[in-house]
């Protein structure tokens, strides 16, 4: 990064989530980052990190209350950056199944699944998903030629690597193009990370997993002060 300012970067605050991780992981990479369920302060940042976890139908109530469901959904809009963790990025679906049918943000057309009965060798395999597991390029990406990382927020981290993940539901896109990578519990795959046009997300947790997953973060502030100085449109 230059000697200019750095980028301001709202964490949005809506009572879930390991907030004080992702600022953490922000100013190591030298983000200004701020916790904050104020909609001026969301509005006038930089780039939006909406974190989380917990219900959906809490997380969706509890921004409704804030009033940052229109916030979030106007600064999606407008182009700006704006990047969904684990609950985070099932929020950004049009909905979940969690609990009965509820709406969410809508930024991304698709739904949230829970996971259906994982096995591995007949084994059954516990829900919520806890631990490490590798994300995974996708292959029909791969074999179209070139790298489907490069220019990502995924780009500085290799083919495989293992991230931390606490989920029992998973995200379907209904455009499958905007899935940037994919991972296997048991026998079932799911999209563990995508992008659609300004917003990135991922299901696992790039703040807890470790010196690759600050890569991550390291390549969303090189994006995020590229996009303000103008070197990105």
């Amino acid at each position: 990064m230059s000697d200019a300012a750095p980028p301001r970067v709202a964490i949005v605050d809506y009572g879930l989530g390991n907030l004080y991780s992702v600022k953490q992981a922000c100013a190591y990479v030298g983000l200004s980052a701020t916790i904050t369920s104020s909609k001026p302060d969301i509005l006038a940042s930089d780039a939006i990190i909406l974190p989380g976890v917990g219900a959906y139908g809490d997380a969706m109530a509890t921004l409704g209350t804030l009033g940052l469901i229109t916030a979030i959904q106007d600064y999606a809009a407008a182009g700006r950056p704006l990047v969904g963790i684990c609950l985070g990025m099932q929020l950004l679906m049009s909905g979940s199944d969690e609990f009965g049918q509820r709406d969410g943000l809508g930024i991304i057309p698709g739904r949230v699944v829970r996971f259906q009965d994982p096995v591995v060798d007949d084994h059954k395999l516990k829900i919520p998903q806890i631990g490490w597991n590798g994300i995974y390029r996708v292959k029909a990406m791969v074999s179209a030629g070139g790298d489907p990382w490069t220019g990502t927020f995924l780009e500085s981290v290799a083919d495989g690597e293992p991230m931390y993940f606490v989920h029992s539901y998973v995200v379907r896109p209904a455009d499958p193009d905007v899935v940037l990578s994919t991972t296997r519990y048991g026998n079932i795959e799911f999209c563990s990370s995508l992008r659609f046009k300004n917003v990135v997300a991922c299901q696992f947790h790039p703040e807890r997993s470790g010196p690759e997953g600050l890569k991550i973060y390291r390549t969303l502030a090189k994006m995020i002060s590229d996009r303000i100085t103008g070197a990105v449109e």
